[in-house]
């Protein structure tokens, strides 16, 4: 006489590694994308606040905005995969006031898993220009 139960399971602990080690790569692939996002965002965000700060110290617009492209750049190179934006949306450069920067750029989270999902990032922040500085 034969044992069913012994000789049925045989095989079958193989069968699921194959069915389930692909699934579980995958769920962990999609964590570390959605991960890069999160680190996406703070980046970007973290990128419009020294945009702001560097451009607040400055004497003139123009200088200002070519200082707070410089130091968004220079936050975002590992980040961004293409151009990173910089665009100013406050009014006016006069003491007192603020300088606002929106940065934006496109990330490359979700490319690692072979995803050309573009995803999109902007940030904004503002500073406040020196009461008291002199105009350039």
């Amino acid at each position: 006489m034969r044992r069913l139960g012994a000789d049925a399971d045989q095989g079958i602990s193989s069968i699921e590694v194959v069915i389930l080690a692909p699934i579980i790569i995958l769920f962990i692939l999609v964590l570390v994308a959605f991960g890069q996002l999160v680190d996406g965002r703070g980046a970007v965000d973290g990128a419009a606040r020294d945009a702001a700060r560097a451009g607040s110290i400055q004497r003139d617009a123009p200088v200002a905005m070519s200082e707070a492209r410089k130091a968004a750049a220079a936050d975002l190179t590992d980040v961004c995969s293409g151009s990173v934006t910089v665009r100013k949306t406050s009014a006016g450069f006069k003491a007192g006031g603020l300088f606002t920067v929106e940065v934006s750029c496109e990330i490359r989270a979700l490319g690692m898993l072979g995803l050309n999902i573009p995803t999109h990032l902007t940030g904004r922040s503002s500073s406040p220009l020196d009461p008291f500085r002199r105009a350039g």
